[in-house]
């Protein structure tokens, strides 16, 4: 089914908003009389207590009245009526996509009397079935956290599991680490994450791409159910953060957390070996500023804020002795301390023109192989790569286990990085009617890389840098006081690097063709992968080259119309994903080694042999190259959404809607991709004179003419949910709905 543009247009034009993937929040609430009955044209003034916006509504026949789409902060609501006292109330907390319900008994009077009236907010949400919490500001400025990871408060809220790493800094730790929470029953890492209503999820497998600094967010909600037909393309809840504003009063602080090795004792190994106790030094520091540019018009916030991890991690390795290094396992033993024998794999019985082999009792051959004389390598045969290799090894500096040299090397090395980020934030009011903000964010952050052997290898990783920039531009403007409309444009790059330290390496230094080195997208020292020696040839460490860049353009326009105690919701929500990704764990080879090429017999050792002679003899078990290319691939995303919050009576709310989904398949720019092409002739019918049906394709060619491998349906998300206030203090919500998982996460 194919969607028209008129038919786009149409429900862009007649549409209202949703609360969803925005940070606004709304005021409700209905004035009466002493006697209980409604006020009807009852004059309403709703005021923002830090910037002075002000909004006016009229009471409907019922004595209704509402504000929606309204910035986080503190209000006061102003009810006036011929023939009544006037009455204020305030303060009135709004927090982000909460509904606060202000109820207002009049008084008969004079209007130029004033009634005022100063309560604590209601707790309770009364207005929506969705089931969340909010996280507020005191929470989010005053919560100690380690490394400050504001997402490390999502913990707080009830439906929320954090995984591993989710809560820590994010120097140091896998980048799929930040979103690693479950919320709501959903897996981890597919739920939705929103700042200022911008998405943060990429097409990365739904990367959460930004972890905003603490100082800079207002506060937060998070969705565990029910979520209206405002959300899409998650399994599970939704995070809604809102960063701080300027208000009429200029506001700041300065800050620095500082932490160190004075209070930490030191490991087991490294006392045993000798080694001083790691270094650790971790300052988190900061400033920021909010105030006014032109009173009650136009108002700005900037935070910055840097962080420096230096911390020595403990590493216990098992490296080959010197005199291994020089082809000697005259002592090399194992656990009980017998010999452990090795031989020459060019004498093996049947081969290489060696005499044949003694036969088994079937007829099979029974494969020996003679032992190196005195259990050592001659020089002659070690081969010219192993000898340049194995410099990468560190040497051992402790003895190690009894007999079998088992953890003979200790070290320290240097684990942490550099972390800075910077939010700047402009507000302004136009006029009464009309209200923006553009924010613009840029993180980056720098891993070090961590290298116990000082030669150049890496453990886990080599240098490692990311950032991300996001832009957010949004207009609310009233067309009317029960017509509301919200715009909101958004951009959001996230780039990720890894660099191995030898990359460049010249492949001819190990004695190999010059031409290898043209043959290689990234020149690396090879991975080695050596049975009984660990440490520094891991394929994510050494040679690890990773390329990463993620692309999201968003446009999410919606209306609000209020129509009595019906507030219709319509909108649409466009993105364009591009990701540009290249990675290849090990570029210029695999190689690894066992000791089976070194044992008396190929195919059991036997307790005998050992990888590090099968590697200086240069005898490989397997290994091989993989080159990748450069992939730039195109993900296109459209929902359209609408729904309607159905205020049945001051305690019964009824929410219903609809939300259709267009989840456009990967496409790639140069087309290379393959395609299954059930009904095609195979290739092989010719040459065979048979009637063979299906053959692996191209895209964009004339048996598959379009430019994606795979078509996705229309996606229809239906929603329900009820809000029932027994009573001031109880409210019972249920509700229904139907999510799909966006095609970029696995």
């Amino acid at each position: 089914m194919r969607v028209s543009l008129a038919f786009c247009f149409l429900w862009l034009c007649f549409a209202a908003i949703s609360f969803g993937q925005t940070f606004y929040g709304s005021i409700v609430g209905t004035v009466t009389d002493p006697s209980g009955s409604s006020v009807p044209q009852a004059t309403v003034t709703l005021t923002n207590l830090g910037t002075a916006e002000r909004r006016t509504a009229q009471t409907d026949d019922s004595g209704n009245y509402q504000f929606v789409n309204l910035v986080p902060g503190q209000y006061k609501v102003e009810v006036e009526k011929p023939g009544m006292r006037r009455l204020v109330r305030e303060p009135i907390a709004v927090e982000v996509q909460s509904a606060v319900r202000i109820d207002v008994a009049m008084q008969v009077g004079d209007v130029s009397q004033v009634v005022e009236v100063t309560a604590q907010t209601p707790l309770l949400q009364t207005e929506n079935a969705a089931l969340g919490q909010v996280v507020e500001a005191r929470k989010v400025l005053e919560m100690p956290l380690n490394g400050r990871n504001v997402l490390g408060l999502v913990a707080l809220v009830p439906g929320v599991v954090p995984g591993g790493q989710s809560g820590t800094t994010p120097t140091g730790t896998n980048p799929f680490a930040w979103g690693n929470y479950q919320i709501g029953g959903g897996q981890s890492n597919q739920s939705a994450a929103y700042i200022d209503g911008a998405p943060i999820n990429t097409s990365y497998i739904n990367l959460t791409a930004l972890v905003p600094t603490q100082d800079a967010i207002q506060e937060f909600r998070v969705q565990t159910n029910n979520l209206g037909p405002e959300f899409g393309r998650l399994a599970g809840g939704a995070i809604n953060l809102t960063t701080k504003s300027g208000t009429n009063a200029f506001h700041g602080s300065a800050y620095e957390f500082l932490r160190n090795r004075v209070l930490n004792a030191n490991t087991f190994f490294n006392n045993k070996a000798g080694v001083e106790r790691p270094a650790f030094s971790q300052n988190q520091y900061g400033t920021n500023v909010g105030g006014p540019v032109v009173r009650d018009k136009t108002f700005f916030f900037f935070a910055w804020e840097g962080f420096r991890l230096r911390q020595g991690a403990s590493y216990v390795y098992s490296v080959p002795t010197d005199a291994m290094r020089a082809g000697d396992f005259s002592n090399v033993r194992n656990s009980s301390g017998a010999l452990v024998p090795i031989y020459d794999p060019l004498t093996t019985c049947g081969r290489f023109g060696n005499p044949g082999c003694a036969k088994d009792a079937n007829g099979n051959d029974i494969i020996t192989r003679s032992q190196f004389p005195g259990n050592m390598i001659p020089a002659s045969r070690l081969d010219p790569a192993a000898k340049v290799l194995e410099n990468y090894w560190a040497h051992s500096n402790t003895a190690g286990a009894p007999f079998t040299s088992v953890n003979n090397y200790t070290a320290n090395a240097s684990v942490g990085g550099n972390n800075d980020q910077y939010n700047a934030r402009v507000d302004h009011n136009f006029s009464e009617k009309n209200r923006a903000f553009a924010r613009y964010t840029y993180w980056t952050n720098l891993n070090l890389p961590i290298d116990p052997y000082k030669t150049q290898t890496c453990v886990d990783r080599c240098t490692e840098q990311f950032n991300t920039n996001q832009a957010v531009i949004a207009d609310t403007h009233s067309f009317t006081p029960t017509l509301i409309g919200d715009f909101r444009f958004a951009y959001l790059r996230f780039s990720y690097d890894r660099l191995p330290l030898t990359l460049g390496y010249d492949l001819t230094k190990l004695g190999w063709p010059g031409s290898l080195n043209n043959q290689v997208v990234f020149q690396v020292v090879p991975s080695v992968n050596v049975t009984g020696y660990n440490g520094v040839w891991s394929t994510a460490g050494t040679g690890s080259r990773i390329i990463d860049r993620n692309d999201v353009y968003s446009f999410a326009p919606s209306l609000t119309k209020i129509w009595g105690g019906h507030t219709l919701k319509f909108g649409a929500e466009f993105r364009r994903n591009t990701h540009n990704y290249y990675q290849q764990n090990s570029p210029s080879g695999t190689f690894n080694f066992d000791s089976l090429l070194t044992s008396v017999n190929p195919f059991a050792a036997a307790g005998t042999g050992n990888g590090f002679a099968s590697f200086l003899l240069g005898y490989g078990s397997g290994g091989g190259v993989t080159q990748n290319n450069l992939v730039a691939g195109q993900l296109l995303y459209r929902a359209y959404y609408a729904g309607d919050q159905w205020q049945v009576t001051p305690r019964l709310t009824f929410n219903y809607g609809v939300r259709f989904e267009q989840m456009g398949p990967w496409s790639e720019r140069f087309d290379r991709m393959t395609v299954l092409l059930p009904g095609v002739p195979n290739d092989l019918s010719g040459p065979t004179g048979l009637s063979l049906k299906g053959k692996v394709g191209l895209v964009n060619t004339p048996d598959s003419p379009s430019r994606n491998n795979y078509h996705l349906g229309n996606l229809f998300a239906p929603r329900v949910g009820i809000a029932w206030r027994a009573t001031d203090k109880t409210v019972f919500r249920t509700g229904y709905g139907i999510f799909w998982v966006p095609n970029d996460v696995r």
